[in-house]
């Protein structure tokens, strides 16, 4: 699989399970909120576009301004395919992630390692979350980290594990202890020793150009998902070497136990 573009055309023809010309989405809708985690200094500020397609959800983060709440409205009940050919690039993502969750469910994927978040506050649960998401990492002592989609708790679980992050986000300028962010992923995918990033690679188009650089290096790609959790694992062992999916509903929408889903390419520590 090269990129995003061919896993789409190859969901289009079926190849991945149903046709999406015989499916239709049952209900698409969006999720806005806002999250300070204490101790931290940066409110977090997420949005979600989310279809549902039989028993599976799937899910993507979008910027500000890219949909607006008539797509509810104006997509649930719509034809799958119609989503993922002519949809706003949010929706396609979540359609094109609900088709390939339908197909194969994470709680269901033999392969997958199920990690159970404990109940608690929101803290506790991120914690748990961003070290069970560093535990991917088979880095060194020192090895440069690259981290494209900042959150602090993640920079700290890195850190704990050895490595030295180098961070990019578009929305970031810095950590809460200072450390400096670059909104340019380029500076970050061609000095890292690996790469950790987030789903929402896969909404803002950037994710084929990490897949690629990281396979052109051969740099270890961890991927942390909510955004397209089963688009990314399309592309375990073609370029991800490992991913975290966290199938809706996501960890910060519950204080009780939640799974997700850990994931190593064949042949990946």
């Amino acid at each position: 699989m090269k990129n995003t573009d061919e896993l789409l055309a190859g969901v289009l023809a079926g190849d991945h399970g149903p046709r999406p010309a015989d499916l239709v989405a049952t209900s698409v809708f969006w999720a806005h909120h806002g999250t300070r985690l204490a101790g931290g200094n940066t409110t977090y500020l997420n949005q979600y576009v989310l279809v549902r397609l039989g028993g599976s959800f799937g899910a993507c983060a979008f910027e500000a301004g890219e949909v607006d709440a008539s797509i509810c409205r104006d997509a649930s009940g719509s034809p799958v395919d119609t989503l993922l050919r002519e949809a706003p690039r949010p929706l396609r993502i979540a359609a094109l992630d609900a088709c390939l969750s339908a197909a194969r469910p994470h709680r269901e994927a033999t392969e997958a390692e199920p990690v159970t978040l404990p109940a608690g506050t929101p803290e506790t649960r991120a914690l748990a979350r961003d070290a069970a998401i560093a535990g991917l990492l088979d880095i060194g002592a020192g090895a440069k980290v690259g981290l494209i989609g900042v959150v602090n708790p993640l920079v700290a679980a890195i850190r704990e594990r050895g490595g030295d992050p180098l961070l990019c986000d578009f929305n970031l300028r810095t950590t809460q202890w200072g450390d400096p962010v670059t909104d340019d992923m380029h500076e970050v995918l061609d000095t890292a020793d690996a790469v950790v990033a987030t789903g929402m690679t896969l909404s803002n188009g950037s994710f084929d150009t990490v897949l690629s650089r990281c396979r052109e290096r051969g740099v270890p790609l961890v991927v942390y998902a909510q955004t397209g959790s089963a688009v990314a694992r399309a592309f375990l062992g073609s370029g991800v070497t490992a991913l975290s999916a966290e199938p809706f509903p996501f960890s910060q929408f519950s204080a009780e136990p939640t799974t997700l889903y850990r994931y190593r390419a064949a042949g990946a520590a």
